[in-house]
């Protein structure tokens, strides 16, 4: 298969929003967006920088394995279509309780929505 070039979607560790300095900015400063089972908060990056994502999963959800399989399909809809945002971007995903026995294509399809409801915003049109 000569001149196929191969695209990682991969989500290091260093693509994770990590600290809660950086929550706390992306809820402050970033455009908050609410389809079916998430909430999205987006904030700007530099030009320069990667797009870089945090999941938060609070009790309501349920118990440790619904919030594990929650924050699961929330990064791999996120990792599927990191390419696809405008703009490099912190996302700050937030699970509702509407996630629990949702399957990932559903999952993927609120993502998407929620990002292009953000292009508008975001500086593409």
């Amino acid at each position: 298969m000569a001149g196929t070039r191969i695209v990682k979607f991969g989500l290091p560790r260093s693509r994770r929003i990590k600290q809660s300095g950086d929550f706390v900015r992306a809820r402050a400063e970033g455009r908050r967006l609410v389809c079916g089972c998430l909430i999205a908060n987006l904030r700007p990056r530099a030009a320069g920088a990667a797009s870089r994502l945090g999941v938060v999963t609070s009790k309501k959800i349920g118990g440790a394995v619904l919030r594990s399989r929650a924050r699961r399909l929330l990064r791999e809809s996120f990792r599927l279509h990191q390419q696809d945002l405008p703009r490099p971007l912190d996302v700050v995903l937030i699970a509702r309780p509407s996630i629990k026995g949702k399957k990932l294509a559903q999952v993927e399809g609120d993502f998407l929505r929620a990002m292009s409801q953000a292009r508008s915003g975001l500086g593409e049109p």
